[in-house]
């Protein structure tokens, strides 16, 4: 069975709020924790590369997340990310060969009593085991490949482009990520 490398670049799925919703910090990524309850068997190791709101992370940041990527000597990648620039740093990423790459994250932290990290995790799991090469994104029950794929801010989902998300249920955090 390979190894999945998860590398930790902050967003939403890691913060730690100290007031309703505007003073935070992105905390010690909650991955290793997620797994572990989940009783996850995959052999699997962590980089926390950066800990950062997604809306600040920049190219040279970006560049980072590549040069870690491709260093990693795993194939298996998944990317822990903040939800509003998640697309942005998938197009980066799309140059990468011979590596299955899966951004995840959350639309509300996973300290949340609701939210949506864990079944984003499992997800992710499962798709960087079972796609080809490439880079994806597994967010809102689906997984969709790199450059089809927005963030739906009034649904507060993630959606292909030129689709509407099917029902009603979108989550609301209010939060940047």
């Amino acid at each position: 069975m390979e190894s999945i490398t998860f590398v930790s670049t902050g967003g939403t799925i890691d913060k730690v709020y100290f007031d309703a919703m505007s003073q935070y910090e992105i905390g010690e990524s909650v991955v290793s924790h997620i797994l572990a309850d989940a009783l996850v068997t995959v052999p699997h190791d962590f980089v926390a590369l950066m800990r950062k709101d997604s809306q600040d992370l920049t190219d040279a940041d970006r560049a980072q997340i590549v040069a870690s990527i491709e260093a990693q000597p795993a194939r298996q990648i998944i990317v822990t990310h903040g939800t509003d620039t998640m697309t942005t740093t998938a197009e980066a990423l799309a140059g990468i060969k011979d590596k299955v790459i899966v951004l995840t994250g959350s639309l509300t932290p996973a300290r949340f009593h609701t939210t949506d990290a864990m079944f984003n995790i499992g997800l992710a799991v499962g798709a960087v085991q079972s796609k080809p090469a490439g880079v994806y994104i597994a967010m809102s029950g689906q997984v969709f490949d790199a450059g089809s794929v927005r963030k739906n801010r009034e649904r507060n989902c993630f959606e292909r482009v030129g689709d509407s998300p099917a029902g009603s249920g979108a989550l609301s955090s209010g939060a940047r990520e």
